[in-house]
């Protein structure tokens, strides 16, 4: 990997990292946790879904990553599952 793609990706990276940012404690925990282990391991067009779930609101979000709600959208639903595995037994 050349150094201008490990600056894009870095870029990217910081993007979502500020996206991810929610103002509300639970969202925050689940999306930057996430962020950090499994995000770099999903295949792109799951990461374009992770950025989709990102315009969500936040209450409706976070129904969706406690599993009190499962979206309408398969691929949605797919992307806020990974999110509560990763989050780890207490979800």
């Amino acid at each position: 990997m050349s150094t201008t793609d490990i600056q894009a990706e870095n870029t990217e990276l910081s993007r979502l990292r500020w996206q991810c940012r929610r103002g509300m404690l639970e969202l925050d925990l689940f999306l930057q946790d996430f962020l950090d282990k499994a995000y770099s391991n999903l295949p792109p067009k799951q990461q374009q879904t992770f950025e989709r779930l990102l315009e969500t609101p936040d209450q409706m979000l976070l129904d969706y990553l406690m599993g009190r709600v499962i979206p309408y959208d398969k691929e949605i639903a797919d992307v806020a599952k990974q999110i509560r595995l990763a989050a780890g037994p207490e979800t």
